[in-house]
Order: structure tokens, then C-alpha cells, then sequence
């Protein structure tokens, strides 16, 4: 009996425990335990290639939907046009914009004899942008590949493997004399747990218990900034397949631009662009002058074919 009475009362004092921690977290709110309703996430499910990638003909929150490919964009269809590529992260996605209202939109009604895909996804680093151009290859096989940079993330996004709350994600490291993607394959994020467990999804405590197992179980790493060899690498893999390879800038970049230069790769910076009031992504207006620079960069880089001389 007197087993009993302590064992009942060990469970009492735990269950009650867990209670007031549970009330607890509810009230604090923290934003890292918090559950984020399906119609505002990003319709992106894990990868152990990328980390995240976006779901096929998913709806995206934006009033429109991902194309068989998962893409933010129309649906692709084969045709004999020139294909321009466009990859990058929530800038190129649009966030906060309609899809109608994106660069690369714009520049599908100004240059109908190109094929435009959009290929950009949020919270991407420039390591799984290039993983993400490897494997669309085959199925898009651009003439142009165009990288767009933001400057504000890029460079610590490609310098660690834990991002945006502790997510993790591929990266490159130099190892001896060679370069490597390390962290593959990529471990599922406390948030899938969140979203695809019934336990967490209704308790702060669970949801509190498999961060703190993600944070020890996985340690995060940092390495020197590997985003001059990804530009390289990236050039590397268009070019040798026969494609242009171009590059955008959010703003000036002072760790980027004398590679650049040095290089010899074209790009164009866009500057001034308007944002979002309270955001620094692209306005409706901002999204238009940079398909206006770009429209400029590709007509000095003979992109759209030499001039027509009319009688």
C-alpha cells in the first residue's frame, strides 16, 4: 500500500507539473512553439535532398497554386522557345505579391518568344538553389539560368546548416582540397513534427519536448562563407550544359561583386526597387523595375538575340 500511495502520488505531482508548464507555455505564446494554421504556412513539406521543397498543385495562401512541379508558377508545357530560369528565394517566390505581379511574370507578357519559369523558393539558401537547378535540369533545360542573390541572408544562409528556427538544410564545406554538400540526408524539422503529429499539434509541452530533443540531437554547424564557390559552381553546371548564366543582386554586395567582376559574370543590381511598406521584399512597383534592369542585362548580354535592323 505504502508503494502504491508514493507511485500515485509521483504520477499526481508529474501529471500536475505538466499541467502548469502547459498553461504556462499557452500564456507565454512563444513563438517558436506556436502552431501556424495550414492556410498561412507555405506549402512545403520536407526533403531530405533540399530540406524543404514546395508541394505540387498545393495551394500556397496567395490565392493561387503550386504547378505539378511545386513551383510558384503556371504549368510548364514543352514548346520550342528558349526556356530563361529564374531561381532564387522568397524574392524571385513573390512573397507578398500576386503571382501576376512578379518580375518574371512581367517579363513572360514583354518577351513572348522565352519561356519564364519561376523557380524561386522561399528561405532558400544560394547550396540549395544550386542542388534545386541540378535536379530540375533535365525536365526544364533552360538556354538561360539567372540567379538572384538576396544580399540581407544569403551569405549566413549558405554559411550553416540550421536556419529559421533551427531548420535544417544542406551545406557546403571545403574538406581538404574538395568541396562537399555535408548534412544530407537531411533530418525532418521540429515543425513537420508539429504539423504532422496529433500530440504536438494540441500540446505546447510535446511541441516543447521534440525542440528541445531537435537542438540536442542536432548540433549546428557554421563554416567560412561558401557563396563565391556556389556562383562558381552554379556557372560551372549552365554553362557546361550549354546555357548563359547571369546574376541578379538584391543591392550592392561588397563580399560578392569583385568575384563577380573578377569572373566575369554579368549581373545586374536593383537598387532603389521598392518594397513592401513594413517588409523588405518587392513591391508590386519594385518587382517592376527589376524585370526592367533584367530586361536591360539581357539585351547587353544578347540574351534576346541581336538587333533587328529594319529598312
Amino acid at each position: 500500500m505504502w508503494l502504491l500511495r508514493s507511485t500515485a502520488l509521483q504520477i499526481v505531482i508529474i501529471v500536475v507539473t505538466l499541467v502548469c508548464v502547459e498553461l504556462v507555455l499557452r500564456v507565454a505564446d512563444f513563438r517558436d512553439l506556436r502552431i501556424i494554421p495550414e492556410q498561412y504556412r507555405l506549402p512545403y513539406d520536407h526533403d531530405p535532398e533540399l530540406g524543404w521543397y514546395p508541394i505540387p498543385n498545393k495551394p500556397t495562401g496567395l490565392g493561387d497554386r503550386t504547378n505539378s512541379f511545386g513551383l510558384r508558377d503556371i504549368e510548364l508545357v514543352d514548346d520550342n522557345r528558349p526556356t530563361i530560369l529564374f531561381v532564387g528565394d522568397s524574392f524571385v517566390y513573390g512573397n507578398g505579391v500576386k503571382a501576376s505581379e512578379r518580375f518574371s511574370d512581367l517579363l513572360r507578357q514583354q518577351l513572348p518568344a522565352f519561356r519564364i519559369v519561376n523557380a524561386g523558393v522561399a528561405a532558400y539558401g544560394t547550396d540549395q538553389e544550386y542542388l534545386l537547378l541540378r535536379r530540375l535540369w533535365p525536365r526544364i533545360k533552360p538556354s538561360v539560368v539567372v540567379l538572384i542573390v538576396c544580399v540581407d541572408n544569403d551569405h549566413e544562409d549558405n554559411s550553416t546548416n540550421s536556419r529559421h528556427g533551427h531548420t535544417l538544410k544542406p551545406y557546403l564545406a571545403q574538406v581538404g582540397d574538395q568541396w562537399q554538400f555535408r548534412g544530407l540526408p537531411v533530418p525532418r524539422s521540429h515543425r513537420w513534427y508539429y504539423d504532422n503529429n496529433a500530440l504536438a499539434q494540441h500540446s505546447a509541452v510535446v511541441r516543447l519536448a521534440i525542440e528541445a530533443y531537435h537542438y540536442l540531437r542536432y548540433s549546428s554547424v557554421t563554416v567560412p562563407d561558401p557563396t563565391n564557390q556556389l556562383v562558381a559552381m552554379m556557372r560551372q553546371f549552365a554553362e557546361q550544359r550549354g546555357a548563359k548564366f547571369l546574376l541578379g543582386l538584391q543591392h550592392d554586395d561588397p563580399a560578392l561583386e569583385p568575384f563577380l567582376i573578377a569572373q566575369k559574370i554579368p549581373y545586374a543590381r536593383f537598387d532603389g526597387a521598392a518594397t513592401i511598406p513594413n517588409d523588405d521584399h518587392w513591391s508590386p512597383a519594385g518587382h517592376a523595375t527589376v524585370a526592367a534592369r533584367l530586361k536591360a542585362l539581357f539585351a547587353a548580354e544578347n540574351v534576346l538575340g541581336p538587333p533587328v535592323t529594319r529598312p
